[in-house]
């Protein structure tokens, strides 16, 4: 096997142990999921640190959700269109909600990786904002802010599992979007009473 193609192959192996464990996986579970001998591993990485961070950023890589957004097009309604991007993002980050704090316990000196991490959350938004673009003159903020306000809903949603937010795990992909269109009200305010009180 080549070595592109071993690397792959464990990190392939890697990741759902990853989600499952964290980062306290051992390079004999790894060996086992990938059918090699542990000895393999690090003919390929110089540690399991640097397995675990080649993983994660696998399992961070942008592309299939931009490729999964840019599919979705913008030829039906706005509400729909939105309403699949949040479930494909939502299926996204529920898949990797375990590894939220990971990177802090292998990237924190990493500067290029938080700068890569960075880029890839505006690449998200830049997706997401080019599904709005049609409809731009109908919302009341620019289609990036729209996809940055978004972004922030399906995460909050997504990480209610940890315990860092209130009520908001039971918003499904339909009220995501409502609040984003639509905000917070369920009816207009009665109107005040044009009386003078008595």
């Amino acid at each position: 096997m080549a070595p592109e193609d071993r690397r792959a192959a464990l990190i392939a192996a890697t990741l759902p142990l990853l989600r499952e464990y964290g980062t306290a996986v051992s390079t004999r579970q790894i060996a086992e999921a990938a059918g090699v001998a542990e000895g393999t591993i690090f003919g390929v990485f110089p540690d399991k640190a640097s397995l675990l961070r080649a993983t994660l950023m696998s399992a961070f890589d942008p592309q299939p959700a931009v490729d999964a957004l840019a599919s979705i097009g913008t030829r039906v309604e706005l509400r729909a269109r939105l309403t699949e991007a949040v479930t494909t993002l939502r299926t996204g980050m529920s898949q990797n909600v375990n590894l939220v704090t990971a990177p802090r316990e292998l990237m924190d000196d990493d500067a290029e990786f938080r700068e890569r991490m960075m880029e890839d959350r505006q690449r998200i938004e830049s997706a997401l904002a080019a599904l709005m673009e049609p409809d731009r003159d109908r919302l009341r903020r620019s289609p990036e802010a729209a996809a940055q306000l978004l972004l922030m809903l399906i995460a909050v949603s997504v990480h209610h599992g940890l315990g860092h937010v209130g009520e908001f795990g039971d918003m499904d992909d339909e009220e995501i979007v409502s609040v984003l269109l639509d905000g917070l009200l369920l009816r207009p305010a009665p109107t005040p009473s044009t009386e003078s009180p008595s």
